[in-house]
C-alpha cells in the first residue's frame, strides 16, 4: 500500500495522517478483519519474519487497520518537533501501560511516581509489578528539590512515571524541569497524555521518552471502543525489545475498535476547542456557586499548578473537579439531581460525565487515604462534554439547589 503524501496542518495531520492507498481504492481505510496473511512464496514468508521484507504475518503482530492509528497518533505527538516516534497500539490503556514497563523495567528497578494516579495504574506499581521485583517511590514532583532529592538518593529509580493533568485534583507538574531531571540522573520519562491529547500537550516537546494514551477517551472520542497506545522516541527499541514483548504477551488492538478510532482523531481538534471553551464556563460558573466550596481546574488562575498548565499546554482541558460544601450527603443528592449530565466513570466523550468518587469509584477506600489523595466526600469530578454550554450550566444550576 502506498503511504499518501503528509499533511502539513494539525487538523490536516489528523485527518489523513497515516493513511495510505489500497488495492480496492477505499476512500477509507477497510476494516481488516483477518487473523493471517498470505506470502507469494516461501523466500516472502522468511523475509518476513526475518525482517528483511515489511509486510504483514499474523494479526497479533500487526494488522493495516491498526498500523493507520498507530501512524497517526505518533504524527500528533510529534507534529512540529522535527522528530520520529513509532506506536504501538494496545487492547487498552492499561496494557500499554504493562507493556511499557515490563519492557523497559528489571528486577530491582523502581518507578518514581507522584499522587494521584489513575486507579488502575496505582493498581499495578503497588500491587502487581512488585511480584516480579520492581517497586513505585511516590512523592510530590511539584516539589522539584524533593524529586531530585529522591533520584540522587536511589539511583535504583530507572523511570518517571508522569500524569499531568493528574486524576482527580488535575494537579499538574513541570514535565521540561523534571525531564531534565531524569536526564540528569539517566532515567527514563513516560508521560500519561491522555487528559491533555497531543492537541493540547506534547511531551515529547519537553524531553519524554514515552507517551501514553488511553484512546478509550478523547482520541476516540464517542465512547465507542476501549484501547491504548505506547508511543516512543526511540523507534529501534520500539520496534525490537518492546514489539517483541508485546507481540508475545498478546495485547493487540481489535481492528474494529483501531477503524473507529481513526475515525474519532479525525475530529480531535474541532472536538477538543469546544470541550474546552465549554469547560472554562462551567468552572467559571461553579467558581462562583454558593454550594461550591472549590473548583479545581487548572485553566482558573486559583489553581495551584495554573502556572506550569499553562506554560506547557495549549489550553487547559476538559476535566475539572469540584468540592460541594455539603459533604458526602449533599453529593450523593447533587448527583441524583442531575438530568441532562451523565452519572458515568470515564470521560472524552461528546456528552457531559459525572462521578462522585466518594460514593462510586473509592466508595470502599478509607476515608483518610481518600483525602491524603484530594479525595473528600464531597467532590465531583466533571468531563465537560460538547452539548451548548446554558444548557450544561443550567443542569448544574438546579442539581446544586
Amino acid at each position: 500500500m502506498k503511504k499518501l503524501t503528509p499533511a502539513k496542518g494539525w487538523g490536516s495531520v489528523a485527518v489523513h495522517g497515516g493513511h495510505r492507498s489500497n488495492a480496492a481504492h477505499a476512500h477509507l481505510t477497510p476494516i481488516y478483519a483477518s487473523s493471517t496473511y498470505v506470502f507469494d512464496s516461501a523466500e516472502q514468508g522468511m523475509h518476513r519474519f526475518t525482517g528483511q521484507e515489511p509486510g504483514y504475518i499474523y494479526a497479533r503482530w500487526g494488522n493495516p487497520t491498526v498500523t493507520e492509528a498507530e501512524e497517526k497518533i505518533a504524527l500528533l505527538e510529534t507534529y512540529g518537533l522535527g522528530i520520529e516516534a513509532k506506536g504501538i497500539l494496545h487492547a487498552s490503556g492499561m496494557a500499554a501501560i504493562t507493556t511499557l514497563m515490563m519492557s523497559t523495567l528489571s528486577q530491582g528497578d523502581k518507578i518514581l511516581s507522584h499522587f494521584s494516579l489513575y486507579g488502575g495504574t496505582d493498581e499495578l506499581v503497588h500491587r502487581i509489578l512488585p511480584r516480579f521485583g520492581i517497586s513505585a517511590v511516590i512523592g510530590d514532583l511539584r516539589d522539584l528539590n524533593r524529586a531530585e532529592a529522591l533520584l540522587r538518593s536511589d539511583r535504583s529509580i530507572k523511570m518517571l512515571y508522569l500524569e499531568t493533568p493528574a486524576n482527580p485534583t488535575l494537579q499538574c507538574v513541570d514535565l521540561a524541569a523534571l525531564c531534565a531531571l531524569a536526564k540528569k540522573y539517566n532515567c527514563l520519562v513516560a508521560c500519561d497524555n491522555t487528559f491533555a491529547t497531543p492537541y493540547l500537550q506534547q511531551p515529547f516537546a519537553h524531553g519524554a521518552d514515552f507517551i501514553i494514551h488511553s484512546t478509550t477517551k478523547f482520541l476516540n472520542g464517542h465512547g465507542t471502543a476501549i484501547g491504548g497506545i505506547l508511543v516512543g522516541r526511540d523507534v529501534e527499541r520500539m520496534s525490537t525489545s518492546i514489539a517483541k514483548f508485546f507481540r508475545t504477551t498478546g495485547a493487540c488492538a481489535s481492528p474494529f475498535d483501531a477503524y473507529l478510532l481513526t475515525q474519532g482523531i479525525k475530529t480531535l481538534e474541532v472536538r477538543m476547542d469546544k470541550h474546552c471553551t465549554n469547560a472554562e464556563q462551567i468552572a467559571a460558573f461553579l467558581n462562583q456557586h454558593a454550594a461550591v466550596a472549590r473548583v479545581n481546574y487548572t485553566g482558573l488562575s486559583s489553581h495551584p499548578d495554573h502556572a506550569i498548565a499553562a506554560k506547557q499546554m495549549r489550553q487547559a482541558g476538559a476535566l475539572l473537579s469540584f468540592e460541594l460544601k455539603k459533604g458526602l450527603q449533599g453529593g450523593i443528592d447533587f448527583m441524583n439531581k442531575v438530568e441532562l449530565c451523565v452519572r458515568a466513570v470515564s470521560l472524552g466523550t461528546c456528552d457531559t460525565l459525572l462521578s462522585h468518587p466518594a460514593s462510586m469509584t473509592h466508595f470502599s477506600v478509607p476515608k483518610e487515604e481518600k483525602e491524603k489523595y484530594g479525595i473528600t466526600d464531597g467532590l465531583i469530578r466533571m468531563h465537560v462534554g460538547i452539548e451548548t454550554a446554558a444548557d450544561i450550566i443550567s443542569d448544574l444550576d438546579q442539581a446544586l439547589q
